[in-house]
């Protein structure tokens, strides 16, 4: 496992530190996008500063993105192995669950081409669909 969290952030060209390590396999075991908070909490007494760091890293090299739910907090997933540094291309949609407050990358639902007016160039879509997951629906 831990030989596999390694290659995982070699690829990304990022040194495995214990930290590191601690951090991407806490990620891997979510269901849904964590906040700075939430890792802080997961992984307590860990120093908040070096989550920051760790989880800014994993964003400059592709490993993670970052995610604005509209609550003002910002949430981190997993990007797709197709992620290269500086480079996110896991254009989705994101779903916030009113309820449980759980943020959802929805992989499989894709942003639709947005036509901007001239002179107008994007840099970044974010589209969060609100309401209720399923398992709070259910």
């Amino acid at each position: 496992m831990n030989g596999q969290l390694e290659n995982t952030l070699k690829a990304k060209q990022i040194n495995p530190t214990a930290m590191r390590l601690l951090v991407l396999n806490f990620l891997q075991t979510q269901s849904y996008a964590i906040s700075l908070t939430d890792l802080e909490k997961g992984l307590a007494p860990a120093d908040r500063v070096t989550l920051y760091r760790t989880l800014k890293t994993f964003e400059e090299n592709g490993l993670v993105h970052s995610i604005d739910d509209g609550t003002g907090v910002t949430k981190y997933a997993i990007c797709k192995e197709h992620c290269h540094p500086g480079e996110h291309d896991d254009v989705h949609v994101h779903f916030f669950c009113k309820k449980c407050g759980g943020t959802f990358c929805l992989p499989k639902t894709q942003i639709p081409e947005v036509i901007l007016p001239v002179n107008f160039h994007s840099d970044e879509i974010n589209i969060v669909a609100k309401g209720l997951c399923g398992q709070c629906s259910g």
